[in-house]
């Protein structure tokens, strides 16, 4: 069984800056890729970042490269998502996923990833 902790999430002020963990736990990550997601209200959850738990390699969604910087402890089995210079529209539920699967082809895909956490809420006020 894999469980996927997340926090750090809370209410911000547009422009302001948050930076939210998923804590691992029941496997060894050593060669597979974290995730985050996240899902608006009466919107589709959609790709943030992802991360290559060994190698390190970052891919992030187009419209968000910039802004949102993913990382990981591998020591701490934690993966991390620094968001800076909150917008309102950043608002959602941000999920982390864990995924047993090598390469990177289908990073952006919910659907490659096999664990998920139970997501943590983040407000932008304007």
């Amino acid at each position: 069984q894999v469980q996927l902790v997340e926090s750090g999430g809370g209410l911000v002020q547009a422009g302001g800056s948050l930076r939210l963990s998923c804590a691992a736990s029941g496997r060894t990550f050593s060669s597979y890729a974290m995730g985050w997601f996240r899902q608006a209200p009466g919107k589709e959850r959609k790709f943030v970042a992802a991360i290559t738990w060994s190698g390190g390699n970052t891919y992030y969604a187009d419209s968000l490269k910039g802004r949102f910087t993913i990382s990981r402890d591998s020591a701490r089995n934690t993966v991390y998502l620094q968001i800076n210079s909150l917008k309102p529209e950043d608002t959602a539920v941000y999920y982390c996923a864990a995924s047993p699967w090598s390469g990177s082809t289908y990073v952006t895909r919910g659907d490659w990833y096999d664990y998920w956490g139970q997501g943590t809420q983040v407000t932008v006020s304007s």
